[in-house]
């Protein structure tokens, strides 16, 4: 997204690029579908009737859901003045998905938040607004954009109810890119004291003790009891030798 101020989990209109990223901050397509919907120029259908704020989107149906059985729920919560069951035109098969126009938008509403992931002839049926005229840039699905997909596909899209945008990583993490807090305070500041310590736990004191030896000076080693015991040195060796 431009700018992660104005992020959100649902798309406040529609950007492929956006669309393809797990959370919405992609600069670069992922996938074809992604390229194609961002060189696609698409308008809605004019012809489409009713209010876009009245209308809900119903996917997911089943083979045997019919225009009856969808007025007949949806009808529940509220006066229903048009229903139309998507189909293929040359088969006549349902394209198991539908839009359900409601005579008001509250009744709209409400359908929605009652019967989204419900159950309908046997099916967990998704319930939303409908995307194509009521959210800015929309590009469907046949074109590399639209919501949701398969994963097995490899063609993911969100932004939507049923997959919103994940946070990103640096608003779940105000500090990344800036270090920690006491970084400065624990790693800068500590002074020769501590370099004389760290000195001494990686071998700086086990380096004077060669260098004495070296000079002919007096070496003391460990004892079996844990005291220490005077050890001559190479230069007094070779005196007593003598």
């Amino acid at each position: 997204m431009a700018a992660l101020s104005s992020w959100s989990p649902i798309a406040k209109e529609y950007s492929p690029l956006q669309a393809g990223s797990i959370d919405g901050t992609d600069t670069v397509p992922h996938d074809r579908g992604v390229l194609r919907a961002m060189l696609a120029k698409y308008k809605p259908n004019k012809q489409v009737d009713g209010v876009a704020r009245r209308t809900l989107f119903v996917g997911r149906l089943s083979q045997e859901t019919t225009e009856d059985m969808l007025r007949d729920c949806f009808s529940k919560h509220g006066k229903v003045v048009n229903v139309r069951l998507v189909r293929d035109l040359i088969t006549g098969a349902s394209r198991r998905y539908a839009f359900v126009e409601f005579e008001r938008s509250a009744n709209a509403s409400h359908a929605m938040e009652k019967l989204h992931k419900t159950n309908l002839g046997g099916r967990e049926i998704f319930v939303d607004f409908e995307c194509e005229r009521d959210l800015p840039g929309w590009i469907p699905r046949r074109l590399g954009g639209g919501f949701g997909g398969k994963k097995e596909a490899g063609q993911l899209r969100f932004g939507c109810k049923d997959r919103p945008f994940r946070k990103p990583f640096a608003l779940r993490n105000p500090n990344f890119g800036t270090g920690h807090p006491g970084y400065r305070d624990r790693y800068s500041n500590r002074g020769g004291g501590d370099e004389r310590r760290a000195g001494d736990r990686y071998g700086g004191d086990r380096h004077r003790r060669h260098d004495d030896r070296d000079r002919g000076g007096t070496r003391y080693a460990r004892g079996r009891d844990g005291g220490s015991r005077y050890e001559p040195d190479s230069r007094e060796r070779e005196r007593e030798r003598r």
